[in-house]
């Protein structure tokens, strides 16, 4: 089930799995830690911690949209870490979750001893085209409140981003929108306007600051992704690339073998010594 973890003036729900060297998963806007429940029986031989995001799941859902910019966002994760007694971590995101994750292992420095992104960007960088975005964002912050979640997940369901989702089983389609519509409206709409990315500052120049190992892991019928994870794995100085065939942009979804054998491989190959109580 879980525990709420109080940080600052949230609190933030955890459920962890296993012993060993830490790894953070971080999941995707409308995602929860149920993300990532069919891969923590899989990833073996590690401490597991994944965390609902602020306004996702049974973690707090603050109503101002600025307390959840992704500076205030790392801040929440590192005193998270701090209660939970982790020092040393891997991190692993997907999507919106990726973005956070690249900007907390900037943060981390050398704490951070793998870091792995699943269809993520560091940004937009031209000023015009963010606030394009910020004001789709906001747009669809507003329907969600004004029509309701469950139209508004079918909206979120038919974007063109999503479209290769319709060849997985109905059992897996299904068990996916029953995540989307366990959330709190008002949540989503402040998560959406405060994490947007035309409000997240583009990472793209700071990226050779990441030291760690870097898996970046993209669908290959996800075109943009493909391209952003190109650039993305050759700016960072130990970026590794893997296209996965047959899947869109979540990957974890679509190959969720191939994925959790890719994750797992790479964790394996970067997995540190243990250090005196670094780890149970």
């Amino acid at each position: 089930m879980g525990v709420r973890v109080p940080v600052g003036d949230v609190a933030l729900h955890v459920e962890e799995r296993g012993e060993g060297p830490a790894v953070l998963l971080l999941h995707g806007f409308t995602g929860s830690v149920e993300t990532w429940h069919p891969f923590l029986a899989r990833w073996r031989g590690f401490r597991m911690v994944a965390v609902d995001l602020l306004g996702h799941g049974r973690s707090d859902a603050p109503a101002d949209p600025a307390r959840y910019a992704f500076p205030r966002c790392v801040a929440d994760l590192l005193a998270l870490l701090d209660a939970l007694g982790i020092h040393r971590l891997a991190v692993v995101g997907y999507s919106l979750g990726g973005r956070l994750a690249l900007h907390l292992a900037l943060a981390l420095g050398e704490r951070l001893w793998a870091l792995v992104l699943e269809s993520a960007t560091p940004g937009i960088v031209d000023a015009r085209q963010r606030a394009a975005r910020v004001r789709r964002d906001d747009s669809l912050a507003e329907s969600l409140l004004r029509e309701g979640l469950e139209a508004f997940v079918g909206r979120w369901e038919s974007q063109p981003l999503f479209a290769s989702q319709g060849r997985l089983p109905a059992a897996v389609r299904e068990r996916l929108r029953r995540q989307r519509l366990s959330h709190r409206p008002e949540g989503l709409a402040a998560a959406l306007r405060g994490m947007s990315v035309g409000r997240q500052e583009p990472l793209w120049k700071r990226l050779s600051e990441v030291e760690a190992p870097t898996l970046v892991v993209v669908g290959a019928l996800d075109e943009r992704y493909c391209d952003i994870g190109r650039r993305m794995a050759a700016a960072l100085p130990r970026g590794e690339l893997e296209v996965v065939p047959g899947a869109g942009h979540a990957v974890h979804l679509e190959r969720p073998r191939r994925f959790a054998a890719a994750v797992q491989s790479f964790l394996e190959r970067n997995r540190p010594q243990q250090e005196v109580g670094a780890w149970p």
